[in-house]
Formats: structure tokens, C-alpha cells, sequence
């Protein structure tokens, strides 16, 4: 038996995914969180989204924390997936600002096709997150010999 001191660091290969990967991703997944400072401080919160047209779109409460984001707000917007046994995983970065939709046909196409929340109550509130970059990462974790 090994202890912990005596066990080499694994380590994996680190990539940097390109903004056409990472596009990919966004479109391919429908969770991930979003970060934004709230009147009480920073917050991080779950959201089913859609990436459309280039913007990361959600439904929300009309009076839950994510309301605030209906006037342009900064925000951070992330996608993960991690397997902890092979020690590899990935990230999507968006950085943008957040605010409610506001234009009729693109809220129309939304009610239609849109995000469905997991969360139960009223969510008519749909806020959109333009990008201003999208960035990402993965990591594969070292082969075990």
C-alpha cells in the first residue's frame, strides 16, 4: 500500500478549445450556471438554456434573483463536463451581458422552440446573453502505467 506522499502527481494534457468547439458545446448541452454580482454579493446560479443565433438564451422567475438581470448586466455564463475517475474534463467560458429579450419575433421564436426550465412556477421572464467571448478549456487526464 502506497501513502499519499509516495504516489507520483498525475498529470494530464491541457488544451485550449477553440471558439468553434466551444460553439459546438453550447449547442449540444441545455445546463450550466450563471454568474453575476447581486445586491448582496456575487451569485452562481443553475439555468437550462439554448444557445441560438449566437446568444445563450433562459427562462427565469419574473421575481426570483435572476430577474435582475432584465436591465444589462455583466454576467458570466459556464458549461462543464468532468470525470472524476479518468481526471479529465472540459469548460465554456461566455462572458457577455445579460437582458431580458425584448424583441417580439425572437420572444415568439423562444415561447415556441426556447429553453424549457427544470424548475416548476411561473419562469415568462427570458433573458439573453450576448457574448462578448467565449473561451474554453479541457484537460485529459495521464495515462495510468
Amino acid at each position: 500500500m502506497t501513502s499519499p506522499q509516495d504516489e507520483k502527481p498525475a498529470t494530464g494534457s491541457f488544451t485550449e478549445l477553440s471558439e468553434t468547439d466551444c460553439k459546438e458545446l453550447l449547442a449540444q448541452h441545455t445546463a450550466g450556471r450563471i454568474g453575476f454580482m447581486a445586491g448582496d454579493g456575487p451569485q452562481i446560479l443553475p439555468v437550462t438554456y439554448q444557445y441560438r443565433n449566437g446568444s445563450v438564451i433562459f427562462r427565469t422567475s419574473p421575481v426570483g434573483p435572476l430577474a435582475a438581470l432584465v436591465r444589462r448586466t455583466s454576467v458570466a455564463f459556464e458549461i462543464d463536463g468532468i470525470d472524476e475517475q479518468s481526471k479529465s474534463g472540459w469548460s465554456v467560458l461566455v462572458n457577455g451581458f445579460a437582458e431580458a429579450m425584448a424583441h417580439n419575433y425572437l420572444l415568439t421564436t423562444a415561447w415556441e422552440t426556447g429553453p424549457v426550465p427544470w424548475a416548476d412556477g411561473v419562469r415568462n421572464l427570458f433573458i439573453e446573453i450576448k457574448p462578448r467571448k467565449i473561451s474554453g478549456r479541457a484537460v485529459r487526464g495521464a495515462a495510468r502505467g
